[in-house]
């Protein structure tokens, strides 16, 4: 069993203990649930804004702990302040040591779109979701099968959710190319055995539908591999742990959006 399949084989049991605790009635009556959302798809194509999605990651099955005691209130505040066009909020505890309470957080403190990065299997979960305050889930193809995809998607847009699709190969996209999303990320990173390659973004470029926006995940380390990327089309690009590795990672952040700037300016 790779660490993919035994994220997802424990959040569905997870999944199901939360039910029995916190039922779904439970979570619509959250103050958030009838908020309207922002839209990370608009954020990212702001031209005053960097395209970066950043995001706070305390640990991961292959790093192990990153930045386990990072202040979410400081971290998410000094991203947006840098000039990120949202957040993305790693929500399962197991693996990432992440809690639905750092979402909530980043809510009260901050007006920008958040992304719910969790391993969703269930219609609970985006439920969940819209009651902690997200205004957009990651659906993952290599972790559902595309009937399972679109009904999610189906369900997230149903209460006003964005929704972004994760793939890491061709036949990936090719099999959700009928699914409607906001935004297609391609995630750099293979989920399985977490070799991670740029160029994967590159390859898949071209197969996306040019009406949806594209957003390159994992492995940027440089401001020179934005811009590259933008040549591709891109448009989005979610960062965590190159900011979490450092003690302040909303320095981290800020630094690396100033060189980007400086780069696009030239």
């Amino acid at each position: 069993m790779n660490i993919l399949d035994e994220i997802i084989q424990h959040k569905r049991i997870e999944v199901a203990e939360r039910k029995s605790l916190y039922p779904a009635k439970l979570l619509e009556q959250s103050i958030h649930f009838q908020s309207p959302v922002l839209s990370l798809k608009e954020y990212v194509q702001r031209k005053d804004k960097s395209g970066i999605i950043a995001e706070i990651k305390r640990r991961s099955p292959s790093q192990g702990d990153i930045n386990p005691s990072v202040s979410v209130e400081r971290t998410s505040i000094g991203y947006v302040q840098a000039g990120a066009s949202a957040l993305s909020i790693l929500t399962d505890a197991k693996f990432f040591g992440g809690t639905n309470e750092d979402l909530l957080l980043a809510r009260k403190f901050n007006v920008c779109p958040i992304l719910r990065k969790d391993f969703v299997v269930d219609e609970y979960q985006i439920m969940e979701a819209k009651s902690i305050g997200a205004d957009a889930i990651l659906l993952i193809a290599a972790a559902l099968d595309p009937k399972e995809i679109s009904a999610l998607a189906n369900f997230a847009r149903s209460l006003q959710l964005e929704i972004l699709l994760e793939v890491h190969n061709e036949k990936e996209l090719q099999d959700n190319l009928d699914v409607e999303v906001d935004l297609l990320g391609v995630n750099n990173r293979d989920l399985k055995t977490f070799v991670t390659d740029i160029g994967i973004s590159k390859r898949l470029a071209e197969l996306i539908p040019r009406h949806v926006v594209k957003v390159s995940e994992s492995g940027i380390e440089k401001a020179e591999t934005i811009v590259e990327l933008k040549k591709y089309g891109y448009q989005g690009f979610l960062m965590g742990q190159n900011f979490m590795q450092h003690s302040q990672p909303e320095k981290a952040c800020k630094e690396f959006i100033d060189e980007l700037n400086h780069l696009v300016e030239k």
